[in-house]
């Protein structure tokens, strides 16, 4: 008995934790498109595996300091594209700004 007591605690607290990691990576996604000059900047995008791809209206309104401080391992300009490095998120995110749009 005591050790399903344990194992349920367990379960809700890993429970917990992804949830709470999912929040953060929403947040961190809604800062990102922010840094990108908002949604309505966003022409299109597309994610590779560790590349977010993004077609952009006006390039200047991007924070590319903002974006390199987020944790981009890298980023590439050309004329109004963006090639940021960011890992195995691209995809998440892809599928995250999918659905703000």
């Amino acid at each position: 008995m005591e050790y399903l007591i344990i194992i349920v605690i367990s379960l809700l607290i890993a429970f917990a934790i992804i949830k709470s990691k999912k929040k953060d990576f929403k947040m961190e996604a809604n800062r990102l498109v922010s840094y990108l000059g908002g949604k309505e900047n966003i022409i299109e995008y597309e994610a590779s595996k560790s590349r977010f791809i993004v077609t952009l209206k006006d390039i200047d309104k991007v924070n590319k300091e903002a974006i390199q401080k987020m944790g981009a391992q890298g980023i590439l300009e050309i004329e109004n594209q963006l090639k940021i490095i960011i890992g195995e998120e691209a995809k998440q995110l892809k599928k995250y700004i999918d659905e703000l749009k």
